[in-house]
């Protein structure tokens, strides 16, 4: 449990996402927990390990305070009061059941919305490249108020009843409100946001959940190191291939915790591993990028990834720049 909640610690510090959209059904799947003690002790562990992360975001001034206040506006009573829904049901095996239907939804939902996220940030990098969009090194947000606390009341009553969407969920709401976020401003700010939101669901667990102080010291042992190791590298970690195999195993983990027998979710894995990449390469190319990721063009500026056109001014004043340092024409 250690060694796997360490792997998913890295992948929350990394991309702000997948703490308990991996942990939970991790522990629910490969290790036999009942859902509502995977619930309640994962979030308790995820209140330990979201500030370290969280800390390192503060330093590098990655983290917009605004949509933070408004964020937990919403998100921290909905949290606590998602625990209370939980146990408003009652914890025989029908709750348990129908606890891990929420959650194999939430994870479906969480799936999509990295897909959207993949999507979107594909178009804005390409209205970038295409002069539409002028990037700046500190893009001004206008927070939506009433939109960022409903964002945050929603997530919370998930993650108070599941333990998903303090950041699987959440990011994706974000991106969608405000694209002018960087990934890694982006990344940060769920981060933070997620710090009091775990802590409320995780006290309304301590109170009414099925909290194990054993499980969950194996989960800190191991999130704790790996939150910090992936936020030092979040900057320079490949984001893209890291939500790739992040998405597949959310929809491997929803497809299971949904019932969905093993033969056909292993049918449905293998079309989707079919299917995605070429469709992703056609996507690529019909937005102008490469089909299979960044490639330098002969005559690429340093500055763009759009290749210099042979006849532009730019690439004469770079031949007239190399002849006159040689002392003569070129040949």
């Amino acid at each position: 449990m250690a060694a796997a909640a360490f792997g998913i610690g890295i992948v929350v510090g990394l991309t702000g996402m997948g703490g308990g959209a991996l942990m939970t059904p991790v522990l629910v799947l490969f290790f036999g927990i009942p859902p509502l003690a995977a619930v309640s002790s994962d979030l308790v562990a995820a209140a330990v390990m979201k500030p370290v992360g969280s800390v390192v975001h503060l330093r590098r001034g990655t983290v917009n305070a605004s949509l933070v206040k408004w964020l937990c506006l919403g998100s921290v009573p909905t949290a606590f009061a998602g625990v209370l829904v939980a146990r408003a049901l009652g914890d025989g095996e029908a709750v348990q059941q129908a606890i891990q239907k929420a959650l194999g939804l939430a994870l479906l939902i969480a799936a999509a919305g990295l897909a959207i996220r993949a999507y979107t940030q594909l178009v804005e990098r390409a209205r970038h490249r295409e002069g539409d969009a002028q990037p700046q090194e500190q893009p001004e947000i206008r927070t939506r108020r009433l939109a960022t606390v409903a964002v945050g009341a929603v997530g919370g009553l998930i993650v108070g009843m599941t333990s998903v969407g303090s950041g699987s969920l959440i990011i994706i709401a974000l991106m969608a409100l405000y694209p002018a976020l960087k990934a890694n401003q982006l990344v940060g700010t769920d981060l933070v946001q997620a710090v009091p939101l775990v802590f409320s669901a995780a006290f309304g667990h301590l109170l009414f959940g099925d909290f194990d102080l054993t499980l969950t010291l194996a989960l800190i042992v191991g999130s704790v190191p790996g939150a910090w190791l992936g936020a030092r590298f979040s900057s320079r970690a490949p984001g893209g291939l890291i939500r790739c195999a992040l998405g597949f195993v959310l929809l491997a983990s929803a497809l299971k915790l949904l019932g969905v027998d093993t033969e056909m979710t292993g049918v449905i894995l293998l079309i989707t591993l079919a299917t995605t990449p070429p469709l992703w390469m056609l996507i690529r190319r019909r937005h102008g990028f490469p089909a299979l990721g960044k490639a330098t063009a002969p005559h690429s500026s340093p500055d763009t990834d759009q290749p210099l056109a042979l006849d532009s001014p730019r690439v004469h004043a770079r031949q007239s720049s190399w002849t006159d340092s040689r002392g003569g024409s070129r040949r």
